[in-house]
């Protein structure tokens, strides 16, 4: 396409764009390829934003199904087609909003799929060739299917489930990670029989066990089943319905369901993109090797979100590694990122949040620590809202804070605070002294901090 430009970017979405905005800011001269006709990859049209639009449709029935506990008189039932039309007008919106900055900030965007040029800092798109100093590969994820088991207008991913043209009457849903739980948490908000299947010995297994066990405890309350250690033996699609054989041992049982929903977890995209003739490194599993820096293995080319081979496929991680690798081809000096120590949130029913160590690996690692727990029940607001749930401190022996784990109401919210407290090494004491406004949920973590000092206020 003419001269060389600083950098080009493949992939549109909150990595790819996150690097090319922050790049264009810095003063470099940025192409972005993206293979789709709209920006925003994954999270924005089949990730984040639609899910979320969906969970606050079924918050919004979740109360008013609970209506009367506030003395409030409603009924309704959900409309569908309305449901998806705010769906689709928030994935607009935000869209809209992306391709607006992309414009601002000069980005020339190219839309095709792209392949590394074999020898040169370059890429071509469609039979044209793109030149570029430096070479960001963001070409996101997929959901990955169970072996053996391909997808029917029954047995489903997350990106048809976004779409499904009805709310269906009952699901299966195998994997209980993020995921997972969010669309079984959805189903059973608008009225679906749920069965959740996980092969790992407990729900939402990269949480605190604590966490794990009351989850399982709000769903059965919720009246969603539950089934852990189990494996998938079959996945049939019987036009009429979904059967799911599963177990664990002798022990095998089948479930007849409206969909099957498969959520077990997310693999590179990198067809097509050439990477095994550039000499890219790549994992066994597919995705792009990279160092601490987020360099490939070959000269100016670097990998960030989903397709690289970092710990955590979340969309605040990549908006990080995405400002990280454009800072550093502008010649910034850029930390390491402390995967460790980043936030994770799942948005079910009731909501689940984490920062830092869980107690397991706190004591795995041989840190002495010691554990506070505060009830949500003991804060007025979470009464109000009629949820309970906990805030849980993992902080080492006469020592900062090293984990924050929450489950409860709008605890996706309130880890903005647990993070600081976890990145920045606080002592529970300094956190104590803190105050938090009353009568609100934050007063949870404050609550789990003046116990944790030995100055508890609401709680023995």
């Amino acid at each position: 396409m003419g001269d060389t430009y600083d950098v080009a970017v493949i992939g549109g979405g909150t990595a790819g764009y996150s690097a090319a905005l922050r790049a264009a800011q810095l003063g470099l001269r940025v192409c972005l390829v993206e293979r789709e006709g709209r920006l925003g990859g994954t999270c924005l049209l089949r990730g984040c934003i639609p899910t979320k639009a969906l969970l606050q449709s079924a918050a919004v029935m979740d109360a008013v199904k609970r209506s009367g506990e506030w003395g409030i008189k409603a009924s309704g039932e959900p409309d569908w087609v309305a449901v998806k039309a705010f769906e689709d007008s928030m994935v607009d919106k935000l869209v809209k909003g992306v391709t607006g900055l992309v414009e601002a900030r000069k980005i020339e965007v190219v839309h095709g799929l792209a392949a590394l040029v074999p020898g040169a800092t370059a890429v071509e798109v469609d039979g044209t060739r793109i030149d570029a100093r430096e070479i960001v590969i963001a070409t996101g994820s997929a959901p990955k299917m169970l072996p053996d088991v391909a997808l029917t207008d029954r047995i489903i991913t997350s990106d048809q489930a976004l779409w499904y043209d009805r709310i269906p009457d009952s699901a299966v849903v195998i994997g209980a990670g993020a995921v997972g739980l969010e669309f079984a948490s959805l189903y059973r908000s608008f009225g679906a029989d749920v069965t959740l299947l996980e092969a790992l010995p407990r729900l939402a297994p990269l949480e605190d066990d604590d966490v794990s066990a009351q989850i399982v405890r709000a769903f059965r309350k919720r009246g969603i089943s539950t089934a852990v250690g189990v494996t998938v033996q079959q996945v049939e699609d019987t036009e009429k319905a979904v059967q799911v054989t599963y177990g664990s041992g002798d022990d095998v049982a089948t479930v007849t369901a409206d969909i099957c929903l498969v959520a077990t977890g997310r693999g590179p995209v990198t067809d097509g993109l050439g990477l095994t003739e550039a000499g890219v490194s790549t994992h066994e599993k597919g995705f792009v090797n990279v160092d601490a820096d987020l360099h490939t293995n070959v000269d100016h080319v670097w990998a960030i979100g989903d397709v690289a081979s970092t710990p955590l496929q979340l969309a605040h991680v990549a908006f990080t590694e995405g400002y990280a690798v454009a800072e550093r081809i502008a010649g910034l000096e850029v930390a390491e990122i402390d995967y460790v120590n980043i936030p994770k949130v799942t948005y079910c029913t009731p909501e689940i949040a984490s920062v830092g160590l869980t107690e397991g690996q706190a004591r795995e690692a041989g840190l002495d620590v010691v554990v506070e727990t505060v009830d949500f029940r003991a804060i007025g607001k979470a009464n109000m809202l009629g949820e309970g749930g906990f805030v849980k401190l993992v902080a080492e022996t006469a020592g900062p804070v090293r984990g924050v784990h929450m489950i409860g109401p709008h605890v996706t919210d309130l880890i903005a605070e647990g993070m600081l407290i976890v990145n920045w090494e606080a002592m529970p004491g300094e956190v104590a002294a803190m105050m938090h406004p009353h009568p609100s949920l934050s007063e949870g973590i404050g609550e789990a901090h003046l116990a944790l000092a030995g100055k508890p206020l609401h709680t023995p």
